[in-house]
């Protein structure tokens, strides 16, 4: 069948305006309340990451914060796996963090290895080095129970009570109204506990050793 010019003419327009019905209806935005998903937008470049902390200046790495020796591991043996007679190195493993750098002023002196950091009044917990060998603890560490169960703050009638036939007690040397309690070791053996009493008669702080390092009433000096 052959089309009118008119007809076909007519069919061609009403072609051509549904494609361009169909355009628009493409490049129409979605109506309100629908839009469109957003394409991802990249993070600036100079954006930190949530998840990582910033590093703190003079931080440490590698090494561990140790508050204080874990209870039982002070005894007249040693410290932990560190028996007295250890190296400076044993005493650095069984401690797990950081001990300062402190060498002895001559071959073979004395010395103490500290916790770090070291606080404003000083340390609370230290081990003595000399002959290259460790000799001695010195705890100020009120939270530090020594072997037996006196600790720093103590009356000094408690210790001797815990202590009873195993004390030997002579003054002070720098405090005339202090003492000084020796205490050896039930188990036979050469170990000493030593603990000094202030003016009020207690614990100010005490130190476990072998002789004749833990009856150094200074130290090392």
């Amino acid at each position: 069948m052959r089309l009118h010019p008119c007809l076909l003419a007519a069919t061609l327009m009403t072609l051509c305006a549904c494609s361009a019905q169909r355009d628009d209806a493409a490049a129409t935005p979605s109506p309100a309340g629908q839009p469109d998903a957003p394409a991802p937008v990249a993070a600036a470049p100079d954006q930190p990451e949530r998840d990582v902390p910033p590093a703190t200046a003079g931080q440490a790495t590698g090494s561990l914060r140790v508050d204080g020796p874990a209870e039982g591991t002070i005894t007249f043996a040693g410290f932990g796996p560190a028996d007295f007679g250890a190296t400076a190195e044993a005493v650095r493993q069984a401690w797990g963090g950081d001990l300062g750098d402190a060498q002895p002023s001559e071959p073979g002196g004395c010395y103490y290895l500290i916790p770090q950091p070291l606080g404003a009044e000083g340390f609370r917990t230290a081990f003595m080095i000399e002959r290259d060998r460790f000799v001695r603890i010195d705890v100020r560490d009120a939270s530090v129970t020594a072997p037996g169960g006196a600790k720093v703050g103590m009356d000094g009638d408690e210790v001797r009570a815990l202590y009873a036939d195993r004390i030997t007690e002579q003054p002070h040397k720098y405090d005339p109204d202090g003492r000084v309690l020796r205490v050896t070791d039930a188990g036979g053996g050469e170990a000493a506990l030593v603990f000094e009493l202030d003016g009020r008669g207690r614990v100010d702080q005490w130190r476990i050793g072998m002789p004749p390092q833990v009856d150094y009433v200074e130290g090392c000096s």
